[in-house]
């Protein structure tokens, strides 16, 4: 299987852990076996892709010695213990110590698939969210994920670098969908607080009343966390939709600010959706707090201004989904990359992302074009005139981009299969790279 999850047999009877490893095998799943804990341990690390099985009564470390050491290096691995007649007194005390859970000698095989599956299951999760919080905290990997080089993209990602270092409030704006909460993230990621807290509260999805204690307490006693301010101190405190604060909130937020002192110990970035609806965030906000907010500003680009950008993302988001379904990505004619770049993208990434999803389900089918999903989301969207807009050349050198792009990455930067499926000499190839800036090393 596919990305399918380990699982560690850990039994000193030869038959036993060939016999677990067998079934567990047929439903599916990688397994390894082990002889011993001592064994087991040398390839148990912190991050093991999987579960561990384990008999408890083994020669020299037994199974209750073992878990406790599994625990002390990853709390949250699934661990389940195999028990003799007798011994679930033990067991109940390897589930005090953290084992998930127990299956007592004999055990029926089904359950022993279903327990497999449920651990796997919640162990996917544990190392996906451990996973992305890590990713989340590493400046360079959220840098990646702001993909495009385009100028305004360059420009992006210089003054998220500058503006990182800084200390000062930020206040982000930009139309929906163009990535401001990305950004954000990016912003703490790449600064001395980047170890600290990130603590995101979105001002539109509370009522006023209970936006002011989500912000500033007192919090509800049934509540485990910290009023906003003090849970993010120390660290990056975000603050989505600022507009939707009323004005006693802006005033307790601005007193806030002040109390911080210069270089604040806490930094806010906030985070202003204004643009769709035709305002800026100075008609929204207070004047003395939208001027403390805006010494440092950062506007995220449109879609529709990132030029070749669009053809690049819709490559990046059709290869995931053709990998998430299964199937292969859609093919991108020169009519489609056209419409791609021409169109108006109101919903920005967000919609490109759509698109994209939509675009590798109708190929599924067999059925459906990439232009027909476009003219779906906009009605008044008319096929592209190559006399208008940008010239056709423009057309042309994005399109030969994108398809010199593709193929690199489905052959994996093998020249030879790129030169041979776009009937290509390996000059005319090197120079096609050299102009659109692609490297062979990015593919393999």
């Amino acid at each position: 299987m596919a990305n399918a999850m380990k699982i560690a047999i850990v039994d000193d009877e030869k038959d036993m852990r060939q016999s677990i490893s067998q079934w567990l095998a047929l439903s599916g799943y990688d397994t390894e076996t082990f002889p011993s804990a001592e064994d087991a341990l040398k390839a148990l690390g912190p991050d093991y892709p999987g579960i561990v099985v384990t008999d408890i009564r083994m020669p020299g470390m037994d199974g209750m010695q073992f878990l406790k050491k599994l625990m002390g290096t990853d709390s949250t691995l699934p661990v389940i213990m195999i028990t003799g007649h007798g011994d679930v007194p033990m067991a109940v005390e390897a589930m005090r110590v953290g084992a998930y859970d127990f299956l007592e000698k004999p055990f029926n095989p089904d359950r022993m698939t279903e327990l497999a599956k449920k651990a796997t299951h919640a162990r996917r999760l544990t190392l996906d969210n451990r996973a992305l919080r890590r990713e989340l905290s590493d400046g360079g990997q959220l840098m990646k994920k702001l993909i495009g080089s385009s100028p305004v993209m360059e420009r992006l990602k210089e003054d998220i670098l500058d503006l990182g270092q800084a200390d000062g409030h930020v206040l982000i704006d930009g139309e929906t969908g163009t990535g401001k909460t990305l950004v954000a993230h990016a912003l703490h990621a790449v600064g001395a607080r980047a170890g600290k807290k990130f603590v995101l509260v979105s001002c539109a999805a509370y009522e006023q009343e209970q936006l002011s204690k989500r912000l500033f307490g007192p919090m509800n006693p049934e509540d485990s966390r910290l009023p906003a301010v003090e849970e993010a101190r120390g660290g990056t405190l975000v603050l989505e939709d600022i507009e939707a604060l009323s004005d006693g909130l802006q005033a307790r937020l601005l007193t806030w600010l002040n109390e911080e002192g210069t270089p604040p110990e806490t930094r806010l970035v906030a985070i202003s959706n204004l643009q769709d609806e035709g305002k800026t965030s100075e008609d929204a906000l207070r004047s003395d707090l939208f001027y403390r907010l805006a010494s440092l500003r950062i506007t995220v680009p449109p879609l529709r201004q990132r030029g070749e950008d669009i053809l690049t993302l819709f490559t990046r988001f059709s290869d995931q989904f053709a990998d998430d379904y299964g199937c292969d990505a859609p093919q991108v004619s020169a009519q489609e990359a056209a419409q791609l770049l021409q169109a108006p993208w109101p919903g920005n990434v967000r919609q490109l992302f759509n698109v994209a999803e939509r675009a590798v389900l109708q190929s599924r089918r067999g059925s459906g074009t990439i232009v027909s999903l476009l003219m779906s989301d906009h009605q008044d969207m008319q096929p592209v005139m190559t006399t208008e807009g940008k010239p056709l050349k423009e057309y042309v050198e994005a399109f030969e981009r994108m398809l010199i792009d593709n193929t690199m990455r489905r052959h994996k930067g093998s020249i030879a299969a790129v030169m041979d499926e776009l009937c290509l000499p390996r000059r005319t190839l090197n120079e096609k790279m050299a102009k659109y800036a692609l490297q062979r090393s990015d593919y393999l």
